[in-house]
């Protein structure tokens, strides 16, 4: 493990990495998803795909990366390529799960794989409507302190500048931003994921032009058990 300090917006991010098979020339960076680290992607990918120089990322406020201040995707996107710069890092391709996919999309890569990715607006159900709307009220009284009673599980342990993030990213559409890509995308899915469902996929199928859907078994993590035939299908893509 390895850190570099970036400089953005008057702010320093410690920002913590590994890379695998350093002597390669095609970069394959990965970026986890919300709540996770690099450690898990390491874990489902580094056996694999020997003949690309992986590099796994802590993207701000999670693993061993530091944040400090409420953030958006677009400044996650701009650290992490202010990082790539300082490691000599090719947007070759760029993998991202769930929050991460946003983040790759951002980083326009030649090939784009999106793993499970957020960025498709799910309107929430009026349960969670009505949990937004006690909490607001809750502030309003001076009782922010029940906070954790009534937010997302992803957000329960987060410090405030992180859970003002979660709010800043959740809701985001990325719709014009998938539609824009220029380059190759492999969307990965799980056939059971709850948390980016597969409706996303096929919206998001539809709005890159240049971009194939391969649909597994499992949810929202099926990549931790399906990382051989995923890295076959990244292989395949890059070297069409």
């Amino acid at each position: 493990m390895a850190i570099k300090s970036i400089q953005y917006n008057q702010q320093t991010f410690d920002i913590s990495y590994e890379i695998i098979n350093p002597q390669a020339s095609v970069d394959l960076i990965v970026l986890h998803g919300w709540g996770s680290n690099k450690s898990l992607m390491k874990k489902s990918f580094s056996p694999f795909m020997n003949n690309f120089r992986h590099i796994y990322i802590d993207l701000p406020g999670f693993g061993s990366s530091s944040c400090d201040v409420a953030l958006y995707t677009k400044d996650y996107a701009k650290i992490i390529e202010l990082f790539m710069t300082q490691i000599n890092a090719s947007k070759d391709i760029i993998l991202g799960h769930s929050f991460g996919g946003k983040v790759a999309t951002l980083l326009k890569p030649k090939v784009l794989v999106l793993v499970g990715s957020a960025g498709i607006f799910i309107p929430k159900p009026f349960k969670i409507k009505a949990k937004i709307a006690l909490f607001k009220m809750f502030k309003v009284f001076g009782l922010a302190k029940f906070r954790s009673l009534l937010v997302a599980e992803d957000a329960k342990s987060l410090s405030e500048h992180m859970y003002q993030t979660f709010k800043n990213v959740v809701d985001e559409d990325f719709s014009e931003k998938f539609a824009s890509h220029k380059g190759k995308a492999l969307l990965l899915w799980g056939k059971d994921d709850t948390a980016t469902p597969l409706s996303s996929a096929i919206k998001i199928e539809k709005l890159i032009n240049n971009s194939t859907l391969k649909v597994y078994d499992g949810d929202h993590y099926f990549f931790m058990s399906k990382s051989k035939e995923i890295s076959k299908e990244i292989e395949e893509t890059y070297n069409v």
